[in-house]
């Protein structure tokens, strides 16, 4: 992009710098001119002629006030705002300001293809900023905007109460900081219970003492007095939809109801703008910037949950946009400001600031048609950039799901569309243009999967590693987040502890422009994190404890589970569950083997109980006793996710005509490739499934009629589950919550369970 030239004419207007003074269009003001314009200088016929269509509205409006206000004196102020406020058709233009910055380029407005977008119309009837204008020697105020935005003056007025200001502008005070950064926090817990949602647990960050006064003195003088981050606040559920007490953009208000369509088809009797009562609870958490822990993710729900997130990172990213285009016009005028005032920092380090971490290709392309919908509704003039490239890469490639045996629905469900896990697509957002394939140091928007972005984090000595980009993440939402259990959670361990290091490189940031609290290394607590999960697993639980330190609270949602997926065996078969005592939970590992070695194996090691599966959930596990039985010699076969298809068919075969006692199952192959295990009479659960639908499948499998009869009969079939008190979670999924605290804290460590006809 070339900047100080002269625009082309005929082509798309070029911006200026700073020190430029471009001409001003015929008939309308420029606002980027910081003087004012005398009477005598104004000889555009067009002007003439509007400001005697003044005079004579104005003379009127003074008779008018004259005759009802009687001897009151007239206030030539008011006057003139009153005769503006009436004058419908009286428009000026403001250009937006070309100050680079770090967060937002101009460049991206110059290259949309349908809306160049630099000149902005505002009617001089929302009265806003200053932007001075010599109308009868009477100084008015206009409202200074440097974007078209059909934002209203309540809106501009309601800044300082919105969520987006209130999180975002404040630095944290010395003992908030405190509260926030130790460890454990210092917060305050309180529980709520709403009707969809349920329990609510709200932790708060609280310092010892109240920080809740919004004025403090600063500690680099006595006479100055600094404006410090209040404590996070208890969500208050959302009554009724109004999206400009909601403090949503005007500028995609009128695309939600289309864009959320298929969720509200079947509300009958609401306001077809409104949200589900779903959508409504988790916007009320999710719009006061609050962390959400969200374990009770569906297929049922999962468009909900998509929908909201998409509409919070597209509403954050047009604020943040918003703010920097009017800093950019207000800074123009002031041409010799020595230092930049506090209240124009409202950038982070790097530009990205929304990370979405999904497992596949096919969940992005959910994602980014939302976003299109949501920002550009249909046929609203806006531009889609690369999205002819954009398709072709992220759909198509389905799994050949067979018919004859069909999968399980959950893994048709899971499975849809591409299912490829290695991408990273950065986009950035301008007034009505998404560009996608942008580079990542000028996108709004990542996303990205698990596998995508560890490998451009790259690890310790690689020498083309990147993790810059992650340095001013302000939302953070990973969805399917019990998908990366079975791909990597090393990778999602990996990267989190890349997240807001500081950078290597500047990449052009206008660092007078940088937020305080970027500065001093605090982007962490204000980033927001959303996980959406449809298991509560301590891995997943585990970081949103210790990873997540947002100022302004977190939210989980945990609810009890009245009955787990045991209920849905239909074998009738006794079901006996064996706890192992263990300290703490570096033990786990050890003591599980053990038990299992010295309590569980000599029961099986008898030719009656041939036909043997061990499902292990961990790869760990799964090599530690692999290596055991390959050392004591056992009759075993092995299947996991790194066997391939050939060791695999001659392991089920060897498994079904009995030459393999054993069969050692890891829980990701089968989640991946759900396979009908033929033969099997005894099931062994090393630990917990992480995923309890799996308990039940492999329990059921066990019923197959063309299973070997020779293995012996129906009543020479058993089920055993190892389990310790930190399996707590995968138990109560199983079992249910109310049966797995009567085992946890029983003084009987074995239990039986009988399901089937009754």
């Amino acid at each position: 992009m070339v900047r100080g030239k002269r625009p082309v004419r005929g082509g798309k207007r070029k911006f200026h710098q700073h020190n430029s003074r471009p001409k001003p269009k015929k008939g309308k003001f420029n606002l980027k001119e910081a003087s004012y314009v005398k009477d005598r200088e104004i000889k555009n016929k067009e002007i003439e002629k509007r400001r005697k269509m003044l005079e004579e509205e104005k003379l009127q409006r003074q008779e008018l006030e004259s005759d009802s206000s009687g001897d009151e004196r007239e206030n030539p102020m008011q006057n003139l705002l009153s005769t503006f406020s009436n004058t419908n058709n009286l428009q000026v233009t403001a250009i937006e300001s070309n100050s680079e910055s770090d967060t937002f380029s101009d460049k991206d407005d110059i290259e949309e293809n349908n809306d160049v977008s630099d000149n902005v119309t505002v009617h001089l009837d929302n009265i806003g900023e200053e932007a001075d204008i010599i109308e009868d020697n009477v100084f008015i105020k206009v409202k200074d905007v440097s974007e078209e935005d059909p934002e209203t003056a309540q809106e501009d007025a309601g800044y300082l109460n919105d969520p987006f200001s209130i999180h975002l502008r404040n630095d944290l005070s010395d003992k908030l900081y405190e509260a926030v950064s130790s460890i454990p926090q210092t917060a305050e817990t309180q529980k709520i219970t709403w009707r969809v949602l349920g329990n609510l647990t709200c932790q708060i960050p609280k310092p010892l003492e109240d920080a809740n006064d919004a004025m403090k003195k600063s500690n680099t003088s006595l006479f100055e007095n600094k404006q410090f981050a209040k404590c996070g606040t208890i969500p208050s559920l959302i009554d009724t939809i109004n999206w400009n007490k909601l403090y949503v953009k005007s500028q995609i208000q009128g695309n939600i109801t289309e864009a959320n369509y298929l969720n509200i088809k079947d509300n009958t009797g609401t306001n077809p703008t409104s949200l589900t009562s779903l959508q409504r609870e988790l916007f009320s958490i999710i719009n006061n910037y609050q962390d959400l822990y969200y374990p009770e993710r569906t297929f049922a729900n999962a468009d909900q949950i998509r929908f909201i997130y998409c509409l919070h990172a597209i509403n954050h990213v047009l604020k943040t946009r918003t703010k920097i285009l009017h800093h950019n016009a207000k800074m123009a005028k002031c041409t010799n400001m020595a230092e930049i005032p506090d209240e124009y920092r409202d950038q982070g380090l790097m530009r990205p600031k929304i990370l979405i971490v999904v497992p596949f290709r096919h969940s992005c392309l959910k994602i980014v048609e939302l976003l299109i919908s949501i920002l550009i509704g249909e046929d609203k003039g806006g531009s889609v950039m690369n999205k002819k490239r954009f398709m072709e890469d992220f759909s198509g490639n389905e799994l050949a799901l067979p018919k004859r045996n069909p999968k399980p629905e959950d893994y048709e469900l899971t499975f849809a569309g591409n299912t490829d896990d290695t991408f990273k697509i950065g986009i950035a957002v301008t007034k009505k243009t998404l560009k996608l394939y942008s580079e990542f140091y000028s996108s709004d928007i990542i996303i990205t999967s698990l596998l995508g972005l560890r490998m451009l984090v790259g690890a310790e000595g690689e020498a083309d590693r990147d993790y810059d980009f992650l340095a001013s993440i302000e939302l953070l939402i990973l969805d399917q987040a019990e998908l990366f259990l079975m791909q990597n959670w090393d990778h999602m361990v990996h990267v989190l502890n890349h997240l807001h290091l500081q950078p290597k490189d500047f990449h052009g940031t206008d660092f007078s422009r940088v937020r305080s609290w970027c500065v001093n290394g605090w982007t962490k607590y204000y980033r927001q994190t959303l996980i959406f999960s449809s298991i509560h697993v301590p891995e997943i639980y585990g970081i949103f404890n210790k990873k997540c330190y947002n100022y302004a609270g977190k939210v989980k949602i945990i609810n009890p589970i009245s009955s787990g997926s045991i209920c849905q065996v239909v074998v009738q078969v006794p079901q006996v569950f064996h706890r192992f005592e263990i300290s703490n939970y570096s033990q786990a590992l050890e003591y599980r083997m053990e038990f299992f070695i010295t309590k569980i194996l000599p029961q099986y090691k008898d030719r009656i109980m041939n036909h043997t599966l061990i499902f292990i959930p961990s790869y760990f596990d799964f090599v530690k006793l692999r290596n055991y039985f390959k050392k004591e010699e056992y009759s075993f076969v092995q299947i996991c996710e790194y066997s391939k298809d050939a060791k695999i068919a001659r392991a089920r075969d060897m498994f079904f005509h009995s030459d393999a006692h054993f069969l050692l199952y890891s829980e990701r192959f089968h989640f991946f490739r759900r396979i009908r295990v033929k033969g099997i009479r005894h099931i062994i659960f090393y630990a917990p499934p992480i995923f309890p639908h799996l308990y039940t499948e492999m329990c059921n499998v066990m019923q197959e009629a063309n299973q070997n009869r020779r293995a012996g009969s129906e009543s020479n079939m058993t089920v055993t589950v190892l389990y310790c008190k930190y399996d707590v979670m995968q138990l109560s999924a199983i079992v249910g919550t109310e049966r797995a605290t009567k085992m946890l804290g029983s003084e009987k460590s074995v239990h039986m369970l009988m399901t089937g006809e009754q």
